[in-house]
């Protein structure tokens, strides 16, 4: 079977992009000789007046096959396949034959490039339509007209939003921008596209007709070189503030932009030269990595060996209307799924429903979804103080109080109004599974579901299992997670299970930096310009002091001195800060909760007062992020995560560890493990027992191994 198809409508030529054996389109070298062979046969045709670009797919096109990325070896390589994809776009546009764009579903990266080099772009008005280039995510640029075509179409200031930040564009905006000409129903998608494409053959429509609306503020700013020039400038310096300078990928493509004005074969040139250096670089090859990883962690059912299906969760029970509680049901509801949820008293209750309700008006709000979607989502949730409901749910999660009595009573109550087949959760981050599971009848049908907060932003999702754990209950939960949206990695039971536990010693050692008098900015400003999104020190007012002081205790009692909490938090625990929430912590908060500066009366609850001490950047980094890889490399030693990839994923989709890195163990492999070794083992002769490198990492030390390939495979 072809990925490509003709056919002939009276003189349109209908092209039909259906690469076989794949659930979306993604443009290989078999696709893109494909669509030369296609582009031949219309120039030959003196049938063919006018030609339509659709899919046979759910979906239009998916971008280009990275796979084809590790091939490339050196930039002159990759500089050659960006010259190659310009080729192909420039004939698209340049066919005798005029082609129209018919785009239903995601069209991403070359399929974007590809529709910006047609005569006339039609989509759907359907949510699951959307335009984006999302290359940066990738450390690159659009390598195939992106910078040159979009900015002419669609606006300079929109563009570079567009472009630099890889976000998607829904049908409706796109329209609005001018990046598509047209919206229609997809049932009259491909007879429009024919219509139009018979209205470009006969000249009653212009080729790629202006689309956007041309405000003062482009002419402007947009329209001259001044300012041109001041948007340039901002956009470079919003983009140093957000990246640290950590990411090349965003400045190049300003750069490649920029060219553009100055005639379009300097764009176009500039655009391939950049590609190539980019794609060389560690930043873009960690992405990679990441990318690769993420696609085969959803292939993952999370089970070793022969692997049940997953049963279907048509209805999801949630006890606790809390943050949390609140928080998995609005997810679910958004999903399709009918939740009950369950608290003590209907003030609770109430309180949660609110809660949801925000979560999907904020979605309304930003038009992601339509007025009758928000009322059906909010139909499917109901509230009860009682059991009642509960005996049809095929799945349940506990968000209540983290206390094991506590969960040991709801799990006892609620375990014999469930059905056989149904698995219980619970959403703790702090308490070992096997403890809870210890009150079950059925401990089989328990597991942990650890949601990170908020839970409709973050993407992880822990599911931690235990020995006593069925593979038939794991596959359900990892398929239910995956279809909420969430990136699901399966953690073997510990305390903190695997996430807060290699956050614990680098929150500690930050707390230990500022028991010798490091000034609190200080620690935060260092492990942001390594690449953190937030400092530690301000992690810790944003997780909740009082949890911080719950979850060290238990890490002390867990793993001994080693993970024994710093006295500065103790101290400021202990003194009833609470943190963001409480509007105190080591931080200044206003009313709303908006972060200010350092609390400078904290000082005086900490070791050395108001004496401050120099560290060096280096040093507080060091110290921070080896304490963390190590406490990864002993979870993969341990069999906390299953695999090194799963251990990255879950510290770059669970703290934020930096992308661009690849995770903890992509790092120790960077630094080489007997490098790492001889840092680690440094750091313990002034600080012992903290930083004893794992017995794992000794031995790869000393046989020379790595975590992961160079290839990208685990060791």
């Amino acid at each position: 079977m072809n990925a490509i198809t003709l056919t002939i409508e009276d003189g349109i030529a209908i092209i039909t992009l259906d690469v076989p054996g794949e659930s979306v389109n993604i443009v290989s070298r078999g696709v893109r000789d494909a669509l030369r062979k296609t582009f031949d046969d219309i120039e030959r045709s003196t049938e063919i007046r006018a030609a339509v670009l659709l899919s046979g797919k759910d979906s239009f096109i998916a971008g280009a096959d990275i796979d084809e990325f590790l091939q490339w070896k050196t930039s002159a390589d990759a500089e050659a396949a960006s010259r190659e994809g310009h080729g192909l776009l420039d004939r698209l546009e340049r066919l005798r034959a005029p082609v129209v764009a018919a785009v239903h579903g995601a069209c991403m990266g070359g399929g974007t490039e590809a529709i910006l080099a047609c005569a006339y772009r039609i989509a759907t008005d359907h949510p699951k339509t959307v335009v984006a280039l999302p290359e940066v995510q990738l450390g690159l640029l659009p390598g195939a007209g992106g910078t040159q075509r979009l900015p002419r179409t669609v606006g300079l200031q929109t563009a570079l939003d567009m472009i630099l930040t890889g976000k998607t564009v829904r049908a409706r905006k796109a329209a609005q921008i001018g990046l598509v000409h047209e919206l229609v129903h997809p049932a009259i998608l491909r007879s429009t596209a024919i219509e139009r494409a018979k209205q470009l053959a006969e000249g009653r429509i212009p080729r790629n007709p202006p689309a956007r609306h041309h405000t003062a503020r482009n002419l402007l700013l947009d329209d001259n070189p001044v300012g041109r020039a001041v948007v340039f400038r901002q956009a470079r310096e919003q983009t140093l503030a957000k990246t640290h300078g950590k990411y090349p990928a965003p400045l190049a493509a300003i750069e490649a932009i920029a060219a553009g004005y100055q005639g379009a074969e300097r764009g176009y040139r500039e655009e391939a030269r950049l590609f190539g250096e980019l794609a060389m670089t560690p930043v873009c090859r960690e992405l990679i990595y990441l990318f690769f990883a993420t696609t085969a962690l959803k292939k993952d059912s999370g089970v070793d060996g022969d692997v049940p299906e997953p049963a279907p969760v048509a209805k999801l029970g949630v006890l606790g209307a809390g943050f949390m509680g609140a928080g998995i049901a609005a997810i679910a509801a958004q999903q399709g799924t009918i939740v009950r949820m369950k608290d003590a008293s209907l003030d609770r209750i109430g309180k949660g429903l609110a809660a949801i309700r925000d979560v999907l008006k904020d979605r309304l709000s930003k038009k992601q979804i339509t007025r009758q979607q928000f009322d059906d989502m909010l139909l499917l949730v109901g509230g009860t103080v009682d059991d009642s409901g509960f005996g049809s749910c095929d799945l349940v999660i506990e968000a209540v109080f983290e206390d094991l009595a506590v969960k040991h009573q709801v799990l006892q109550e609620m375990e014999p109004r469930l059905p056989a087949h149904a698995v219980f959760a619970s959403n703790t981050s702090t308490i070992p599974i096997a403890r809870i599971a210890a009150a079950s009848s059925r401990p089989d049908r328990v597991l942990g579901m650890h949601f990170f907060s908020p839970v409709h932003r973050m993407p992880l999702l822990e599911v931690i299992v235990t020995p006593r754990t069925s593979p038939a209950a794991t596959v359900t939960a990892v398929n239910y997670g995956r279809q909420l949206g969430k990136t699901v990695i399966v953690v073997h039971d510990s305390p903190g299970f695997y996430v807060n536990r290699i956050l614990a010693p680098y929150l500690n050692e930050a707390g230990r930096l500022l028991d010798t008098g490091v000034a609190i900015d200080a620690v935060d400003r260092a492990l942001l310009d390594f690449g953190f999104p937030v400092g530690p020190v301000t992690l810790l007012d944003e997780v909740g002091l009082d949890i911080a002081g719950k979850s060290g205790a238990i890490f002390f009692e867990a793993f001994g001195e080693r993970l024994l909490p710093a006295q500065s938090l103790r101290r400021v625990v202990e003194s009833g800060r609470m943190g963001r929430k409480g509007k105190k912590g080591f931080y200044l908060y206003d009313e709303n909760g908006k972060k200010g500066g350092v609390d400078a009366s904290v000082y005086e609850l900490l070791p050395t007062g108001a004496q401050r001490a120099e560290v060096a950047s280096d040093e507080i980094q060091r110290r921070c992020v080896l304490a963390m890889c190590n406490e990864a490399a002993r979870c993969v030693e341990e069999g906390i995560v299953r695999s090194p990839r799963d251990g990255d994923i879950g510290a770059v989709f669970g703290i934020g560890f930096p992308p661009f890195l690849g995770g903890p163990l992509r790092y120790l492999d960077s630094l080489g493990a007997a490098h790492a070794v001889e840092l680690l083992e440094e750091l313990n002769f002034r600080f012992a027992p903290r930083f004893a490198p794992c017995d794992l990492l000794l031995n790869m030390a000393a046989k020379g191994e790595r975590f992961h390939s160079p290839n990208g495979g685990n060791v």
